[in-house]
C-alpha cells in the first residue's frame, strides 16, 4: 500500500440529482478510502446527492456558476484548489467540468488531466466544437460514456484515437426493500391488482426527457387501467399534471417527485419507458434492466446501446408517442414478452453496468496513467 493517498479533483456542474454526480457517488462508495482521497469541485451543490457524496468523505466545493468559459475569475478559484489539494488526478465533466479541468490542468500542472463526455452531443454548436477542441490538447484521456458518444468524438471532436477510452456508466448498489414496504406503497397509490404500472424516472426537463410523449402514449391507450408512474422532480412538472388534467389522466398520472432510494418505485413498475429526445448515456435505463423490467426506449444516444431492440425491450424513434404507444400495447398483451425481457435485460445489466465493473475500469485508467507519467511510488500495487 502506498504510503499517500492518490489525490484525485473532480471537476463537474452543478451536484442535484442526476446521472454524473450519481456516477461521482458510484466512484467515492468503490475506491479504497485508504489509498484514494477525492474532491469535488462544482458550480452548486445540494439535495441528497450531496449530502451522500459529503458522508462519503468527499469534500464539496462550489464555486457559482460561470457566465462564459473563460471567466478567470472563476479558473482562480479552481487554481486555488490545485495549490491547496495538489491533486495527482484531475477529472472534469460536463462542458464546464471540462472547461475546469483542462485549464486548471494545464496551468496548475496537475500530473494526468482527464476529460469525460457524458450527453449526447449532436448538435453542440461549431464554436463549443473548437472549445472541446482546445481543451482535449491539454488532457491525457478524454472518456466517452457510451458507444454513441464516442463515434461523437471521433467524428465531430477529431480526437485521436490513442487519448480516447470507452468506460460505460455504472449502476450503484441496489438495496432490497421490504415486501411490506412495495404493499405501502402501492396502497398509499391508490394501485389495484389489475392496474399496469408504466414508470419513468429522471429530472423533469420535458423538452430533453419528453415525459409528455409517454403520457400521450397512454392517452392513445385509452385504459384507466394503465398508470404512469413519475419518479422526479423538475421545473416541468407542473406543466405535465396540467397536461394530464386536460387529456382526462389525472388519475392515471402517479406523481411522486424525487425519491433518493427508488428501488421501490422500480418494483411497482411493470414497464419501464424513456422517452427521451438525447442521452449521453441513459443511467435509468440500466437501473431499470437491473430491477428485470423490459424497456421502451427512444433511439437515441447511449439508449441504443443500453437497450437491444427485441431482447431486452424496445427502442423506437423520438418524439413519436404512437410508436411508444404500439410497443407499450405489444408489452402489455405479451407477459411471457415482459418476463423475458426482464430476465435478458437483467443479465446484461449485471455484465455491462455493474458499479464493480464501473469503479474497476476507472481505477485501471487511473493507475495506469499515473505509471505512465513515472509516479510509480503511488501508483504502488
Amino acid at each position: 500500500m502506498p504510503q499517500n493517498k492518490i489525490r484525485i479533483l473532480h471537476c463537474i456542474e452543478t451536484i442535484s440529482s442526476g446521472g454524473v454526480e450519481q456516477t461521482r457517488l458510484t466512484l467515492a462508495k468503490g475506491l479504497d478510502k485508504e489509498k484514494y482521497e477525492l474532491k469535488i469541485i462544482c458550480t452548486w451543490k445540494g439535495g441528497p446527492v450531496a449530502d451522500a457524496l459529503e458522508k462519503e468523505g468527499v469534500e464539496l466545493i462550489p464555486i457559482g456558476s460561470f457566465k462564459h468559459p473563460f471567466e478567470w475569475k472563476k479558473h482562480k478559484k479552481v487554481r486555488q484548489v490545485i495549490r491547496d489539494f495538489k491533486p495527482h488526478i484531475i477529472h472534469g465533466a460536463i462542458f464546464e467540468g471540462m472547461s475546469m479541468a483542462a485549464i486548471g490542468g494545464k496551468f496548475g500542472k496537475v500530473p494526468v488531466v482527464i476529460l469525460e463526455e457524458t450527453s449526447d452531443p449532436q448538435n453542440r454548436s461549431q464554436k463549443a466544437i473548437w472549445l472541446q477542441r482546445l481543451w482535449i490538447k491539454a488532457a491525457d484521456k478524454i472518456i466517452g460514456i457510451a458507444p454513441a458518444v464516442m463515434g461523437f468524438l471521433r467524428d465531430k471532436v477529431k480526437v485521436p484515437e490513442k487519448k480516447l477510452s470507452l468506460i460505460n456508466n455504472g449502476v450503484g448498489d441496489l438495496q432490497g426493500e421490504e415486501e411490506d414496504t412495495i404493499l405501502k406503497l402501492r396502497e398509499d397509490l391508490g394501485i389495484k391488482p389489475t392496474d399496469m404500472i408504466i414508470g419513468s424516472v429522471g429530472r423533469v426537463y420535458d423538452h430533453v426527457k419528453r415525459f409528455t410523449d409517454i403520457l400521450e402514449a397512454i392517452k392513445l391507450l385509452d385504459s384507466p387501467h394503465i398508470k404512469f408512474l413519475l419518479v422526479g422532480d423538475g421545473p416541468d412538472l407542473e406543466d405535465i399534471k396540467i397536461k394530464a388534467e386536460e387529456w382526462g389522466l389525472k388519475d392515471q398520472l402517479l406523481s411522486v417527485g424525487y425519491q433518493s432510494h427508488t428501488e421501490a418505485y422500480y418494483k411497482l413498475m411493470d414497464i419501464f419507458c424513456i422517452a427521451s429526445s438525447n442521452e449521453g448515456f441513459g443511467l435509468v435505463a440500466a437501473e431499470a434492466m437491473m430491477h428485470h423490467l423490459p424497456v421502451v426506449a427512444t433511439k437515441v444516444g447511449g439508449l441504443q446501446n443500453v437497450v437491444v431492440d427485441g431482447e431486452t425491450g424496445f427502442l423506437v424513434p423520438p418524439y413519436n408517442p404512437q410508436a411508444l404507444a404500439k410497443k407499450l400495447q405489444h408489452l402489455i398483451d405479451h407477459p411471457d414478452l415482459r418476463t423475458q425481457f426482464g430476465q435478458a435485460g437483467h443479465h446484461r445489466a449485471k455484465k455491462h453496468y455493474s458499479a464493480e465493473r464501473y469503479v474497476k475500469e476507472v481505477e485501471d485508467l487511473y493507475l495506469g496513467l499515473l505509471r505512465e507519467k513515472a509516479y510509480y511510488v503511488i501508483a504502488n500495487e
